[in-house]
């Protein structure tokens, strides 16, 4: 992080306040406390204003009792939020390299709705609403022409899962669609969620196991075309909501944990596409306008 400061002693008192308290912390926040502690009168004669600047702090010199109540209020309000990096990683995916040619569409489909009060992961099949919420599904992406255009189908290899995939592919009428089934996509528990939540607490153990296989699968199925792929493809992954949802976040380079601000309805429809530069963009994020209105779900 860096930090610039307009001329002056008492700017300079400021700066290396907010400097100390961030080295110490490793945290803009705790920081910020001291400058928001501050009276506002004695913000408005010394004259700073912050402003983000992909990841810098600015202390910018000014009066600001000359600028207009409104204005005062913006560049105050500004000390509340820490700036955060924007800049984009090309070789995210450690392939910026290999020169691909192509684009990859991956279309991620969250299962359908299912018996949540099963004793095991056999038991906990469709629901026969859920059941439903596949069959439009699929009927909606073969509308979108993609009964010809899908190269490869994974699924989850759990029950619900698995169900709401083969209800999709009969909808597809598509047999010579390839299918491949992949322990990796099972749900769980990507990483701990900023901020928590006090109904869903797994075990650090928890977070620990499923956070690497979870990693490992988005490692594995999202990244550039590889450079022997002649033409743009699509894929469809048919799995969990966590998993969805972590994907999303880690493909748009943003921060992992935020994943659980995030919700997708049961047989929603999410679309990532990525370039051959690495540059990834979502389509949709948990479409379910294909649904009727009385088979939305969450849960």
């Amino acid at each position: 992080m860096s930090i610039y400061v307009g001329e002056g002693k008492r700017h300079a008192e400021i700066a290396d306040s907010v400097s100390q308290t961030v080295s110490e912390k490793h945290e803009w926040r705790l920081g910020l406390k001291k400058l928001i502690k501050m009276r506002y009168s004695s913000l408005l004669k010394t004259g700073v204003v912050f402003a983000s600047t992909g990841g810098a702090l600015v202390l910018l010199k000014g009066n600001l009792a000359d600028v207009g109540p409104q204005s005062r209020s913006t560049a105050l309000a500004a000390t509340v939020f820490p700036a955060t990096s924007s800049v984009w990683n090309d070789d995210w995916d450690k392939r910026a390299s290999e020169k691909s040619k192509c684009t990859r569409n991956i279309i991620l489909v969250r299962h359908g709705q299912y018996h949540m009060d099963g004793k095991s992961q056999e038991e906990k099949r469709l629901t026969e609403l859920g059941r439903e919420q596949a069959v439009h599904t699929g009927m909606r992406l073969k509308d979108l022409g993609l009964d010809k255009k899908l190269n490869l189908i994974v699924e989850s290899t759990m029950t619900r899962a698995h169900e709401t995939c083969d209800l999709i592919y009969k909808q597809l009428d598509n047999n010579t669609i390839p299918v491949e089934s992949s322990d990796l996509l099972r749900e769980g528990a990507p990483i701990e969620p900023e901020p928590s939540v006090e109904h869903w607490s797994p075990s650090p153990k928890t977070f620990f196991l499923d956070g690497s296989r979870i990693e490992h699968a988005f490692r594995r199925y999202i990244h550039r075309a590889d450079p022997d792929q002649e033409q743009e493809s699509y894929e469809l992954i048919v799995c969990h909501g966590n998993v969805i949802r972590y994907f999303v976040c880690r493909a748009l380079q943003l921060p992992p944990e935020a994943w659980l601000r995030m919700s997708l309805r049961h047989a929603s429809i999410t679309h990532l596409s990525i370039r051959p530069s690495g540059r990834v963009s979502i389509k949709c994020l948990g479409d379910s306008g294909h649904l009727p209105s009385e088979k939305l779900t969450f849960e």
